[in-house]
This record gives C-alpha cells, structure tokens and sequence, in this order.
C-alpha cells in the first residue's frame, strides 16, 4: 500500500482559507500578510494561527459554511486524487486549516480523510478562537507518523505534497517531497519541485508499480 498525503491550502484549493474569511470582515490584507509571513517560516505557526483566527471574531458560522462551501481548488486536485487512488493509494489531507473547508472538500475531490482545525463558535458566531489536529508547527510530522503506523505504510511508500513552513515536518518522514508552488523553505526540503498550478503533474513522480521517482 502507498499512501499520499497533501496540503490543502494553497495546495488542494488555489488560496488560503483563512484569507477568504477574512476577506468578509474587510481584514484580508492584515490576516494575509499574517498568513504569508508563517507559510515562509517567519512566524511561529501556533502563534500566527491564534492571531488569525482572533480576528475572525464574530463572523457568523453560517457565513463561513458558505465561503468555505465556495472556494476554489487547485487545477487537476480532483484528476490526481482520482488517479492515485486508482493506483490503490491511500490519499489523506492535513491541513493547519479549518474542518470547514476540508470536510466539505472531501466528498469533491475524493481524498479518504482530513485532519484539521476547528473554529470555535457560540450562539452561531466564532468566538475567536481555535483548537485541532494541526494547531503546531510539528503537528504534521507527528500524525504523519501515526498514519503510517496505524496503516502499516512505510516512510519509502509515502509521497507529501505542500508549499508552507508547516509542510516540513512532515516531508522528514516521506521518500518523495514534493513542493508544490511552494515557499522557499520548503523547497529547500523537498526532491521534486512543482512550480506550475497544476497538481496533476505530481503523477510525473510515480513509475510503474508504484515506485517513486524524482522529477
């Protein structure tokens, strides 16, 4: 068995999720900027998810479903989730993101299960605040290795694919690394670099029989 784990903003969805929020309350340009300096490894990303997510205080849960019930995914997302689980990959996604995008992007793209964030809300409205699956730094790396565990896949067997800071502790415990239009820290991590939006060009990695290669 091969197992496939991806990203989801920026990488899945064409954008950040929180930015889409933000964008509602008029705040895009200051959560962006917050967003960007993390994705570069600039900022802690617990603290940066934190100072988010406080700014998106009051922002109604229904208005959330619906931009996160809107967003747009990355060209040839759904073709490469498809053909890889033809190949009897496993395709999981972690995202230091919000259960509200990835749930409901589940079920389109066709990956079999997403670990993320959730945001707290009370009567309706987010409270500012956040907890989850991907709340660290480390937070990839460390499920990662349990996936890998509980599926009995081996690090050899598994491709990550992402583009931000938080992506590189998971690309510690994978044979192919793809950075996928990716900031420069990552790169740096990676063995296969994607510069295009197109996310079918990761199946340029894998040979026959499943056997990973660099591209």
């Amino acid at each position: 068995m091969n197992l496939c784990v991806f990203d989801f903003d920026s990488t899945l969805m064409d954008g950040e999720t929180i930015d889409f929020l933000a964008d509602e309350i008029g705040i895009k340009d200051k959560v962006s900027a917050i967003t960007k300096k993390a994705m570069a490894g600039e900022l802690d990303f617990f603290e940066s998810l934190i100072k988010r997510v406080s700014l998106l205080e009051g922002l109604s849960v229904e208005k959330v479903d619906e931009i996160c019930h809107s967003l747009p995914y990355m060209k040839g997302a759904k073709e490469a989730i498809e053909k890889l689980k033809a190949r009897g990959f496993k395709v999981i996604v972690f995202s230091g993101g919000f259960r509200n995008a990835t749930d409901y992007a589940k079920d389109i793209l066709g990956y079999d299960a997403s670990f993320s964030n959730i945001l707290h809300s009370k009567n309706g409205v987010l409270s500012g605040l956040v907890g989850g699956d991907m709340m660290f730094g480390f937070s990839k790396g460390d499920m990662l290795q349990r996936v890998q565990a509980i599926l009995g896949i081996s690090k050899e067997n598994t491709m990550v694919v992402g583009d931000g800071a938080n992506d590189v502790s998971m690309f510690k415990y994978a044979k192919t690394k793809v950075a996928f239009c990716a900031n420069d820290i990552l790169q740096k991590e990676a063995n296969v670099i994607i510069l295009e939006k197109d996310l079918s060009k990761i199946l340029d990695c894998i040979g026959e029989n499943n056997v990973f290669k660099e591209v």
